[in-house]
């Protein structure tokens, strides 16, 4: 497995070394003693989520606060997703910054998203199962997040944005800006 660093320190692309013959394919999802080398610490994963959504919807951006922050690893089992994590770790060089990867059933590639980072992500197939593994429980009232089409990111989503999806409460999402007020940043 190849671990490669995104331009977000401590954000990872992971890609699975595959063994494919006629009867299918093989590859070792997570090893926890890879991790520590590339990564410098064993991630104490405790609860694992998975979710389908349709064309369209995109998901996010969500994070939890403080001692309820989550590292995450995320991957597609069905279809694709384009895949973002927006650092917002005070203090951090690339506060603000972020990356978008395509994840697929096909490419098999996953996202480590340290404490710390908004996290979301669009569908670009049919439809796509997504899966992963979180290093702290889910803890709503700590729930934190940002619209995910606000233009100071200005992301690009992959679909056009009258095919978008969006829940109740990522379209009432707050903006970047009103984030870094309450977070004392700016």
């Amino acid at each position: 497995m190849k671990f490669n660093e995104t331009k977000l320190k401590g954000c990872f692309i992971l890609e699975p070394t595959v063994f494919e013959d006629e009867r299918g394919y093989f590859f070792e999802a997570f090893n926890d003693q890879k991790f520590e080398q590339i990564v410098g610490s064993k991630p104490a994963f405790v609860q694992d989520n998975q979710s389908q959504s349709q064309y369209g919807v995109v998901r996010g951006l969500h994070m939890q606060a403080d001692e309820y922050a989550q590292a995450k690893l995320v991957r597609v089992l069905e279809g694709k997703v384009l895949d973002v994590a927006v650092d917002v770790r005070s203090g951090s060089a690339t506060y603000g910054q972020y990356v978008a990867v395509e994840l697929s059933a096909e490419n098999k590639k996953q996202l480590y998203v340290p404490r710390g980072f908004l996290h979301g992500f669009s569908v670009l197939s049919e439809t796509a199962v997504f899966f992963y593994k979180c290093d702290n429980q889910y803890h709503q009232a700590s729930e934190d997040g940002v619209f995910p089409l606000d233009q100071e990111f200005d992301i690009d989503w992959g679909i056009p944005e009258a095919d978008m999806i969006l829940s109740q409460k990522d379209q009432t999402a707050q903006t970047f800006a009103s984030f870094k007020e309450k977070h004392g940043i700016g």
